[in-house]
């Protein structure tokens, strides 16, 4: 095994908390949409086509293309006017970490992931296609596909509320034959990451979980915007518990998420309340109540209403809003504050805290309260260490290089092991000189 194997397996494996570990995880992906056909192109490295755990192309790389298709309960497999058969299973099997596919699937956006691919037919209709591919690599995509910002530390904190929740929720879908699905069910993780600067705040954050003061793994629920104060975990969900209480937010004031405003009808407000909730709107002290509420601070209920089923039936961005009444018009004007449940960490709270200068720690701190970083002493700091400063270095080449057209071959993931395997022969890397095939396709 080569040295650069050995890294990368130290590196993007086992991460490890005082509860659980992994190397692998299956993601469902397209899971909220029905797919009959996806065509899968290979944007980088080797790939080979087992099917029915029989091998029958081992040449699939750039430039190839195969084409799936539900045909009953089995898949069908094609190339062009080649066709390959009709399996139970399709696994695409990548021969290096360093290999990306593209997925087209019909009536879709496409996607890129690295590792594997497994497809079969799906209980219901549709394809159902996972994804196996390392933790590692699974949490940056998600962290991507999560949050926005271009600060490392974003991801890193992201990255590490995410890991927390898979590790605590691996067998979400063990019945189903998979880990998680990549939609917000589980966590979204719309596309491998392709920024190294993603990459670089998951790496960072290796073997980092959030836990209670026992040691346990926490629930760690997160959210777009808080409005400037965050929810209690029982005013969303009945359960309390104790590192998820209410705090105050001034952070997520004045970010994208951080006010919304929705006009009802008088007669729409008050006949919900009537219709569906069996309070009494002719009553003049009630019917000014929920013509007048307000919210300075977050309140669970208005008339014994939970304020959770008001935000899904009116399809409003969170519960942290006040009425004011349009008597010319005759209308109610719901002013809110935030989108999303409100409950643990606020995004864009953590994003103007990283962009203050706030160490990550004290960021998740401020939201789980009581909670603390634990890092798994088995995680090997100086590889890690190692892997940043290559990435960092990728990150200060782009910047010098940022008008120039990159090609597939120039995908941070590629360039990375370019760099490592002249490191292994002791080379320099001259960014100047011309790419051969060789350079960039391994095989171990």
């Amino acid at each position: 095994m080569t040295i650069r194997r050995l890294l990368l397996q130290l590196l993007l494996c086992l991460t490890a908390t005082a509860a659980a570990q992994t190397d692998r995880v299956k993601v469902r992906i397209f899971a909220a949409a029905t797919v009959e056909y996806v065509s899968v192109s290979f944007d980088l490295g080797v790939y080979r086509l087992y099917a029915d755990d029989t091998l029958i192309d081992s040449t699939l790389t750039e430039g190839s293309t195969i084409e799936l298709a539900r045909q009953g309960n089995a898949v069908n497999v094609s190339a062009g006017s080649y066709h390959y058969g009709t399996y139970r299973q399709v696994r695409l099997e990548a021969t290096d970490t360093a290999c990306i596919l593209c997925l087209n699937p019909r009536g879709s956006a496409s996607r890129s992931y690295e590792g594997n691919l497994v497809v079969s037919a799906a209980k219901a209709k549709g394809l159902l296609i996972i994804n196996d591919v390392e933790f590692e690599t699974y949490l940056a995509g998600v962290a991507q596909s999560e949050i926005y910002g271009d600060e490392s530390d974003i991801y890193r904190v992201q990255a590490i509320i995410s890991r927390t929740w898979a590790l605590r929720n691996l067998g979400k879908h063990k019945n189903d034959g998979y880990n998680f699905c990549d939609h917000v069910h589980c966590q979204a993780y719309h596309n491998r990451c392709v920024r190294p600067d993603i990459m670089l705040g998951t790496i960072a954050s290796s073997g980092e979980t959030i836990v209670d003061a026992e040691g346990r793994l926490i629930e760690t629920p997160f959210h777009s915007n808080s409005g400037g104060e965050t929810a209690n975990s029982e005013d969303v969900w009945r359960t309390a518990l104790p590192y998820l209480r209410s705090v105050e937010d001034t952070f997520s004031y004045r970010m994208r998420q951080s006010d919304w405003e929705k006009s009802i009808s008088e007669e729409q407000w008050l006949g919900y309340f009537s219709k569906k909730h069996h309070v009494d709107t002719s009553n003049d002290s009630l019917r000014h109540l929920l013509l007048s509420f307000k919210q300075e601070h977050r309140k669970a209920k208005l008339l014994q209403v939970p304020l959770t089923r008001v935000r899904v039936d009116f399809k409003l961005k969170s519960t942290f809003f006040s009425v004011d009444y349009d008597s010319t018009h005759r209308r109610v004007i719901l002013r809110g504050h935030g989108y999303g449940h409100g409950v643990g960490l606020s995004q864009e709270g953590a994003i103007r805290m990283v962009r203050m200068g706030i160490p990550y720690d004290r960021i998740i701190q401020h939201y789980y309260t009581g909670a603390r970083i634990y890092k798994n002493p088995n995680t090997e700091h100086h590889y890690v260490q190692h892997y940043v400063a290559q990435i960092e270095q990728i990150i200060e080449e782009d910047r010098h290089r940022s008008s120039q057209t990159k090609s597939k071959k120039d995908d941070w993931l590629g360039r990375l092991f370019r760099l490592r395997d002249r490191e292994e022969r002791e080379e320099t890397y001259d960014a100047s000189r011309q790419e051969l095939e060789h350079d960039w396709q391994y095989e171990w």
